[in-house]
C-alpha cells in the first residue's frame, strides 16, 4: 500500500491541529493491510459545518466528531485510487478529549484511524462489526503507543 496523496484542508482554529506528517502516519497505519494505492482528503471544519453535514447526510441532529465519505469509483474509470473524504470537527474533538481526559493528539489519531477504516468498509452498525472495528482500531493505536480509547467504557460497562 502506498498513500499517494493526502490533502488536508484546514480552517483557522484556536486549538492546535496535527501536522501533515502526523495525518500521513495515522492514515498509513490504518491502511497497513490495504493492498492498493490510496488518496484521501481530510477536511477540518467548524461545529456549524459539521452539524449541517451530519443533519444532511446522516439525518442526525447536532455535531459529530467525524464524517467519512467513501468514494465509489465508476466501473468505467480505472487507475483512480481515491478512497474518499474525511470531514473532522476540531472543536468537537477538543471538547471530547477534555471530557474524556485524553491527550488531544491521541484522540485525533484515533478519530482519523476510525474514519479511514470506514472508508475501507469497516463499520459498527451491529455488535459483531463494532467488535471487529474496535479491535482493529485498538491494534493500530497500540502500534502508535496510544492507549485503548474504549478502555474506560469497558471498565464502566
Amino acid at each position: 500500500m502506498l498513500v499517494r496523496d493526502i490533502e488536508v484542508q484546514r480552517m483557522s482554529h484556536s486549538s492546535p491541529l496535527p501536522s501533515d506528517d502526523e495525518f500521513r502516519l495515522w492514515v498509513e497505519k490504518a491502511l497497513n493491510d490495504y493492498h492498493q494505492d490510496a488518496e484521501v482528503l481530510i477536511r477540518i471544519v467548524d461545529v456549524q459545518e459539521i452539524t449541517e453535514l451530519n443533519e444532511h447526510y446522516r439525518h442526525k441532529k447536532g455535531p459529530t466528531n467525524i464524517l467519512s465519505f467513501p468514494f465509489e469509483i465508476p466501473e468505467c474509470v480505472q487507475g483512480l485510487n481515491l478512497l474518499g473524504d474525511l470531514v473532522v470537527c476540531a472543536g468537537v474533538l477538543t471538547q471530547e478529549a477534555e471530557i474524556q481526559k485524553k491527550a488531544l493528539k491521541d484522540h485525533w489519531a484515533h478519530i482519523i484511524i476510525h474514519g479511514i477504516l470506514h472508508l475501507i468498509n469497516y463499520d459498527h452498525i451491529n455488535e459483531k462489526d463494532a467488535i471487529e472495528m474496535e479491535a482493529k482500531e485498538i491494534l493500530i493505536l497500540q502500534q502508535l503507543h496510544i492507549d485503548n480509547p474504549y478502555q474506560e467504557r469497558e471498565i464502566d460497562g
